[in-house]
């Protein structure tokens, strides 16, 4: 029997959507140490067998690792601990690599994460989440070749899309000191399925003039400040990234109202950066324990939930490796 435990991830943003250097997508984004999800697995003659949330992600991922490899036996799954989908966090990415991965260890296929991640049809848009599961960190991907006769040939998210993980320009620990606080409305959950294929499909291409500033951004002000500490500056960037590129014509003005109102409140009480992670609803502020404590930070932010939409907050920090993988007994 193989325990898995993987990360959740905040995905700040998309970079080219616009393609005219012949790559598209591009991601960046952090890992996260909780929320998290725990999956055991085990081996069974035949068929596959799961307990608990995320069946269709599990089934399907492990059908198609079975099958790649032609292994005639089965798996027991269980879920031990999970999130919500559609809401930010990358669940959907991390149930199914977590249950190609139990197939990888109990029949010994010898996979990388990138070729399960290939297998069940994984990291087509943004890398953010196999590069989670596999180290972990702040994360920059590079994107897919785009073209008529390349991996990618139509702006698509990345369920829909068939192109494999991109590569993965940048992976650096993130500051741990900083904790980040997070904040999830109980309202409608983010785009999925074929409403997200619709949202790329309207709204893409956007203009070369948005990516090549947000490129400026992360370039010239994001990526330095993480390095250098400097969380003032780091959350300057994140601010600006949220109205610049995809986020800026899919963003917070186009979302329900309680999102726009988090992201100021997580501000306005503290945190040094806010937004929303993906097509949302979660959001999230960074904070540096040394001026700022994150716990009123949260009592903002639940307080504001708790007289509007309701939810939850929690503090969490950036997780600095990848998945866990424990054999147990």
């Amino acid at each position: 029997m193989f325990r898995i435990r993987t990360p959740s991830r905040i995905h700040l943003t998309l970079i080219d959507l616009w393609g005219g250097l012949g790559r598209v997508d591009g991601g960046v984004g952090i890992s996260l140490q909780n929320p998290h999800f725990v999956l055991e697995a085990r081996k069974i003659r035949r068929g596959i067998r799961v307990q608990g949330p995320f069946r269709d992600e599990i089934m399907v991922a492990a059908k198609k690792v079975l099958a790649k490899k032609m292994v005639k036996k089965g798996v027991d799954f269980r879920v031990l601990e999970c999130y919500e989908k559609h809401v930010g966090l990358g669940s959907g990415t991390q149930a199914a690599l977590s249950a190609g991965m139990a197939v990888n260890k109990l029949y010994k296929v010898n996979l990388s994460v990138r070729e399960i991640a290939r297998t069940v049809g994984r990291g087509g848009t943004s890398g953010i989440g196999v590069a989670a599961f596999e180290s972990g960190g702040f994360i920059l991907d590079g994107g897919h070749m785009f073209g008529p006769d390349e991996e990618k040939s139509q702006f698509l998210p990345s369920r829909a899309s068939k192109a494999g993980p991109p590569p993965i320009l940048l992976r650096h620990d993130f500051p741990t000191r900083w904790a980040i606080v997070m904040a999830l409305p109980s309202i409608m959950r983010g785009a999925s399925g074929i409403g997200e294929i619709d949202i790329f499909s309207k709204l893409c291409p956007i203009d070369k003039e948005d990516v090549q500033k947000l490129c400026h951004i992360i370039l010239m002000q994001l990526l330095p400040a993480m390095m250098e500490n400097d969380i003032e500056r780091f959350g300057e960037a994140i601010n600006e990234i949220q109205q610049t590129g995809f986020n800026k014509i899919y963003g917070i003005e186009q979302q329900h109202p309680i999102i726009g109102k988090l992201i100021r409140v997580i501000g306005n009480s503290g945190a040094a950066g806010s937004g929303m992670s993906s097509f949302g609803p979660v959001t999230f502020g960074f904070v540096d324990e040394k001026s700022v404590d994150p716990k009123t930070v949260r009592k903002a932010a639940q307080s504001l939930l708790n007289k509007t939409t309701g939810g939850k907050t929690w503090i969490t920090r950036a997780r600095n490796q990848g998945a866990e993988i424990e054999r147990v007994r």
